[in-house]
């Protein structure tokens, strides 16, 4: 697995979806600021209902420009042989099945097939990558995940 190819990936997936999020964070402003949502009485929220739209798409706007940001501004090194940190790519085991985690500054949650294999991102203030920091090859690694225990073994770190 490439790292070098990943952080274009998961940056080419944000500018879509902040471009995504800016076609909707236009139409909900202009749905809260038509003629049409203005009240007619006091029990007609449309207007209401359509500003907190819009300012929900302001905010996701707004974490997706700051993940840009972040990831653009995300040094690639190679963490062979050094303890897991911000910018690790990880392969992970957990009952027989192999599955690759990046420690990402944001965005977690966020996929990204590299070589057809998928990459999950996660952040240092999720449970995993919480318990991931600081981990080296070959460690285990427990997580509580809706009250089961999770255990994965670090297979490799790059």
């Amino acid at each position: 697995m490439n790292k070098t190819h990943l952080l274009p990936l998961i940056i080419e997936t944000l500018e879509a979806d902040l471009a995504i999020a800016r076609d909707a964070l236009k139409a909900s402003h202009e749905a809260a600021t038509h003629a049409e949502s203005k009240a007619e009485n006091k029990y007609d929220t449309r207007g209401l209902e359509a500003a907190y739209l819009a300012d929900g798409q302001r905010r996701r706007v707004h974490e997706i420009e700051a993940a840009l940001s972040s990831y653009r501004n995300l040094p690639v090194r190679s963490l062979v042989g050094e303890t897991i940190k911000l910018g690790a790519l990880v392969s992970l085991e957990l009952a027989g099945d192999c599955r690759w985690v990046f420690l990402g500054p944001d965005a977690a949650g966020l996929r990204v097939a590299v070589d057809n294999t998928e990459v999950l991102v996660i952040s240092p203030r999720s449970p995993l990558g919480q318990a991931l920091l600081g981990r080296r090859e070959g460690d285990d690694v427990e997580v509580q995940v809706n009250g089961r225990r999770q255990q994965y073994e670090v297979i490799s770190v790059c």
